[in-house]
């Protein structure tokens, strides 16, 4: 991974409400794994259990996006979020700090 990119993730998780919010998306999908139920986490459901607005939390999402820790779906009139697994994979590696 460059630096560049390494910089852009560390950069979008280094605000405290963008942070929680990456670990809620993460959270859920984490608790859909062992079913395997596509790991997905309806945005409406971040916006009841978070204090945040929904326009706050759409702008972090945008952040999210661009420093592509989580890809987002339409599906109707909801927006899902899904976690970068490879991405995931990439920076445990960076911060590992073992030759690759």
């Amino acid at each position: 991974m460059d630096t560049k990119k390494a910089a852009k993730i560390f950069k979008a998780l280094s605000n405290p409400n963008r942070l929680e919010l990456y670990f809620k998306i993460a959270e859920m999908h984490e608790s859909s794994f062992p079913t395997d139920t596509d790991s997905e986490c309806f945005v409406t459901d971040i916006i009841r259990s978070l204090n945040i607005g929904a326009p706050t939390i759409s702008h972090h999402i945008k952040e999210l996006v661009n420093a592509d820790l989580i890809s987002t779906e339409k599906k109707g009139k909801f927006l899902i979020c899904k976690v970068n697994e490879e991405l995931i994979e990439e920076v445990s590696k960076l911060l590992s700090l073992q030759k690759q």
